[in-house]
This record gives structure tokens, sequence and C-alpha cells, in this order.
């Protein structure tokens, strides 16, 4: 068997809340790896409206990797949510015109941190908030209501309001082979073989898959 097609958008018959989202996202400046999915009964193919103050001029992007597990609630803060902190207001007067035209300001004096960017094989819980450029590690995993404000490395736990790691799912030299050998980057089929080997956590298996 070679697995489920990453290309149907419910790959679960019957059961419409799971949603292979790279079918259904339409913005350009978000980009969703195959098999990477959102769980959500009300609306599991509008995951767009998660992802909040994402502004075509700032043109900052949502990269998202391959086989990413998102729970329902999960929202993504990017950096049009950011107002000018050096006057003596934040208030954004220009982008109300009407005279204040003026105000808005000017490249380069809004903060911007970069592009978010989520490894493969991330987990993230149940309304987990990510904020703007922050990057998630291959294999991480960020708790419930988490507000992740900085990087997670690969295979760390991340938890809490603001998210600190918790602990390492792996000791480093397994955490290293699992970056080398990448196995999400492999042929369907070869991952279908490998599944004994990656859901029974045998490193020494899955290189023997290479």
């Amino acid at each position: 068997m070679p697995g489920p097609s990453p290309d149907n958008p419910h790959p679960m018959a019957g059961f419409p809340q799971v949603c292979f989202i790279k079918n259904t996202v339409k913005n350009p400046n978000i980009i969703i790896g195959d098999y990477t999915y959102y769980d959500d009964p009300e609306d599991s193919e509008g995951f767009e409206r998660n992802v909040l103050y994402h502004f075509d001029f700032i043109g900052d992007r949502l990269v998202i990797g391959k086989f990413c597990a998102i729970a329902r609630g999960v929202r993504f803060i990017m950096n049009g949510a950011n107002h000018k902190l050096s006057g003596l207001s934040t208030y954004p007067f220009g982008i109300f015109g009407n005279g204040w035209e003026a105000a808005i300001p000017k490249p380069g004096e809004l903060p911007f941190k970069g592009d978010t960017v989520i490894g493969n094989d991330v987990w993230l819980g149940y309304e987990a908030l990510i904020m703007p450029g922050v990057k998630i590690g291959n294999g991480a995993i960020v708790a419930a209501q988490s507000v992740v404000t900085g990087d997670v490395p690969a295979y760390a736990i991340a938890g809490g309001n603001p998210a600190k790691v918790i602990r390492k799912r792996f000791d480093e030299a397994t955490i290293v082979a699992l970056q080398t050998l990448a196995w999400w980057d492999w042929p369907v089929e070869k991952i279908t073989r490998a599944l004994p080997a990656i859901v029974g956590a045998d490193i020494e298996a899955l290189k023997r898959c290479r």
C-alpha cells in the first residue's frame, strides 16, 4: 500500500474534520508540506482564517513542513500585527486616512521578525499561539494553549506562556540521526515500509531503511 494521497483534502473517509491543508490554502505566502493536516470539526478547510495580520504588502511567509499535526484553534500572528514603537503613541493613525496618511510608517519603521517557519513532523497543540518570526524545529511539540514567542529547537517539547523548552524528546545522538535521515523527504513507499521503525522509535532500524 502506498499510503494516503497527499492530494486528497480529506483522507479519512467520513471524517471531514481532518484536512490535508496544502490542498485548500490559497495564499501564495502560506506554504504547506505534504500530509500536514489541520483538525477542526467546524471548518478544517478554513485554516487560513487562523493566520492573522498577514498582509501582502508586508511580504512575510508562513512555511509549514511535511507531516505536521495542527490542532484546532492554533493561530499564527504575522508581522502585520506590529505597530510602530518609536513614537509617543503606538496607535496606527495612518491606516484610517482622511488627513492622517502622513502618519503611515515608512519602510523599516515597523518591527519585522521575518518568516514564520515550522519544520517537519511538528505537533502544534490545541489553541497554541505562534508569534511572528518564530522558528520551530523538526519533530518539536508545542503544548496546548502555549504562546510561542521564541524559537523551539528540533525534537523539543515546549509549553507555557511564554513557551519554554520542557525537555528534549530524544538524546542528542538520536536527534542528529533523525535530522540527517530526514525520513519525511523519502518517497512515500519507502516511508510506508519504514513505519514500524518510525512509530516504534527504533532509530537503528530506521537507519537500515535508508
